[in-house]
């Protein structure tokens, strides 16, 4: 899009009276990298990036963006893939670089509160040494933020265990678009007073308000723990392995799966050899923790299973790091070939398979020069539709995709969020009934309609 008009003097002094000149960037030099997502595909540009210090300056922000009608996205590590935190339409964005507070660390309760621009990272470091764990992790752990994985629910890796964000989620501070703080950080537990705002507010995106700070619960950290690669014919075989561990494996804390191709892609981008050689048409690394012999659980629940053409089992942290890095560097390697259209989808585990052998097909069909790249997370029924070889803008492929999804009653968006990328289809999921509800919370929490107004089910659909 074109440079948008630059801050209006008015609006610049009193965003500077707020946060100070430091922390109110207009460079293009300085703001584009906060205008463009992580695939490459959504590029936006934004007249101002503002780095509040604390819930009172982002209050103060929202109270003057309100007044003047200026529209605000919220961004956090930028690490999105639906452009759902880039400013698309020329919006200011408000980073929360500055919230990166981790205090309240409760390790008889095993729960601690993070400031929004705090790390997942930083958060698995304060919980460990606590005695604790936390039970969201993904990839991009080190630059991903809490606030953002508030804002998406975003799920990863160990969703089939200890659930998404929401699960985990025991309250929020945040700012709503009318420039009030709702202070929901003290809930408990068992807390039944009333609606729970927090978890409304977890996977708006940014909608209804910006999110400081979280409350967040903490799940036991295991002492012992074993991954092991698995080959499989396909990935009906796989998802019925899966679905037997998930049953007889108490301690099953992941089951990620991706094929040959994708195998072939990540160990060129690594220079190392695949997890088991050669690759089979499915892998599927599965990760137990627990008291006791993991090795041995791991490896009793692996022989009862029918169809595993190999396998590599691994309790050595090094040998363990070695075949989760081949999962975790996917994105990065479908990443080297260029801005890619990433539909992170959801089915049921009866219509999973299927759609993992069909949707490359309907993929050629909407795009004959295009490549799909599929893996994820197929303990929770979850997979990341990687498309190459398409432009930015082209939605053949998207409605390929999730035209597929819905016939195979899945969801079109399971921890990415929607962002702009799939607000054409939320209707399509949800219905009008809903998205009209939800559109009325929109109005009675940012009745100015500032924060974020154009994903989830923004104007111009």
């Amino acid at each position: 899009m074109p440079d948008p008009p630059p801050l209006a003097p008015a609006l610049r002094r009193a965003l500077v009276e707020v946060v100070g000149p430091d922390h109110l960037l207009t460079d293009p030099a300085v703001t584009a990298g906060h205008a463009i997502d992580w695939t490459g595909r959504f590029r936006g540009a934004t007249p101002g990036v503002i780095r509040p210090g604390s819930v009172d300056e982002v209050a103060a922000v929202i109270g003057v963006c309100a007044a003047e009608g200026v529209a605000v996205v919220a961004q956090g590590g930028n690490t999105g893939l639906v452009g759902g935190s880039v400013p698309l339409a020329g919006e200011v964005v408000l980073t929360t670089a500055r919230l990166t507070t981790i205090a309240e660390v409760d390790a008889d309760a095993g729960r601690l509160t993070a400031g929004a621009g705090a790390t997942i990272a930083a958060v698995h470091a304060a919980a460990v040494s606590a005695g604790w764990a936390y039970g969201v992790d993904w990839a991009a752990r080190d630059t991903a933020t809490v606030g953002g994985s508030v804002a998406t629910n975003a799920g990863g890796l160990r969703v089939v265990r200890h659930g998404s964000t929401r699960a985990q989620l025991l309250g929020v501070e945040a700012v709503l678009g009318t420039g009030a703080v709702l202070r929901d950080l003290g809930r408990l537990e068992k807390d039944a007073t009333g609606y729970d705002l927090s978890g409304l507010l977890c996977g708006s995106e940014g909608t209804l308000g910006v999110v400081t700070a979280a409350r967040l619960r903490l799940v036991p950290d295991p002492p012992e723990r074993a991954t092991a690669a698995l080959g499989f014919a396909s990935f009906a075989a796989a998802v019925v392995a899966v679905g037997q561990m998930r049953r007889t494996l108490p301690g099953l804390e992941a089951a990620e799966a991706y094929r040959a191709a994708e195998a072939e892609l990540v160990a060129g981008h690594l220079g190392r050899a695949p997890a088991l050689r050669p690759p089979p048409p499915v892998t599927v690394v599965v990760e137990c923790a627990g008291t006791g012999d993991q090795i041995e659980t791991l490896g009793a629940a692996v022989a009862a299973l029918d169809g595993v053409l190999g396998a590599v089992v691994a309790d050595e942290g090094p040998r363990r790091t070695a075949l989760w890095r081949h999962r975790e560097a996917l994105t990065e390697a479908v990443a080297t070939l260029g801005p890619h259209h990433k539909l992170d989808v959801s089915l049921p585990a009866d219509a999973l398979a299927a759609f993992a052998e069909e949707v490359p097909a309907r993929v050629t069909e909407a795009a004959p020069g295009a490549r799909t790249w599929l893996f994820g997370h197929l303990g929770d029924g979850n997979l990341h539709v990687n498309v190459t070889g398409v432009a930015p803008d082209d939605q053949a492929v998207d409605d390929a995709v999730l035209g597929l999804v819905l016939a195979r009653h899945g969801s079109i968006s399971a921890e990415h969020g929607v962002g702009t990328a799939k607000r054409r289809w939320v209707a399509r999921q949800r219905g009008d009934v809903t998205v009209a509800a939800m559109r009325a919370v929109k109005t009675a929490l940012d009745p100015a309609g500032i924060l974020n107004p154009h994903v989830l089910f923004g104007d111009g659909d």
